[in-house]
């Protein structure tokens, strides 16, 4: 399986950034073994996708709403992010759930949604310190697993890992951590999907977590707003 590396630039990067951004990327990644994938703001997401028309870079959805369609201020479908190019879409990060209050009724929700849109989830699942320190990871993840998935039988699904405490700290789960995480999160799925680490990834670390049988790719916020450090955890 090729490594998939998701850069999600959160609330960063009007339209004319984004698209210089991705004119520099391209040539630098365009032999890439690995996928890319790259999650712009909703504003920058028609023209980021015709910016990599032809290539071998994804654009995707950094939320969606869980209804098709209706009377829903603020939200975007799933036919919306299709229209404008997504093919993937990231559901349940951490930053969701902790500042707007989602829960994994409602994300499930969103997954299901995604699904029927034809989008690929990337669903975020993750503990906090505090959960950590009390021994309780593996029930954290495995009842966010179970609540998010309920009723999503089969499908393309991609799983990110993300220790809250590790997101934006500049914390990062040691390689055997993150890969006795991912070894349990693949044995109860029961099924052979892509698990990919997200929290604090950089050029310094990347290789040390990648190497990792269970780490199928990683999940880039800060470092993949610049060029040149995220294209070389592209092209390792």
């Amino acid at each position: 399986m090729n490594k998939i590396i998701v850069g999600n630039w959160k609330m960063h990067k009007t339209i004319e950034e984004s698209t210089l951004f991705l004119k520099a990327l391209i040539p630098l990644v365009s032999k890439a073994k690995a996928k890319v994938m790259i999650a712009p703001p909703f504003t920058s997401l028609s023209e980021c996708s015709k910016a990599v028309k032809g290539t071998n870079v994804l654009i995707g959805g950094q939320n969606m709403g869980d209804a098709e369609e209706g009377a829903y201020t603020g939200e975007i479908s799933g036919r919306m992010l299709k229209e404008a190019g997504a093919s993937f879409v990231i559901l349940g990060h951490s930053e969701r759930r902790t500042i707007f209050g989602e829960t994994d009724e409602l994300i499930n929700r969103k997954v299901l949604r995604a699904q029927a849109d034809g989008l690929i989830p990337i669903l975020c699942i993750g503990e906090t310190q505090e959960q950590r320190e009390k021994g309780h990871s593996l029930a954290v993840l495995k009842k966010q697993l179970d609540g998010c998935l309920k009723g999503f039988s089969s499908g393309d699904l991609i799983i990110a890992y993300e220790p809250v405490w590790a997101i934006g700290t500049g914390k990062t789960a040691t390689p055997e951590m993150a890969q006795e995480m991912h070894m349990a999160i693949r044995k109860h799925l029961g099924q052979r999907l892509p698990i990919l680490y997200g929290g604090s990834v950089k050029p310094a670390n990347i290789d040390s977590l990648l190497i990792q049988p269970d780490i199928d790719g990683a999940l880039i916020g800060g470092a993949s707003l610049d060029v040149e450090p995220f294209a070389k955890m592209v092209v390792r």
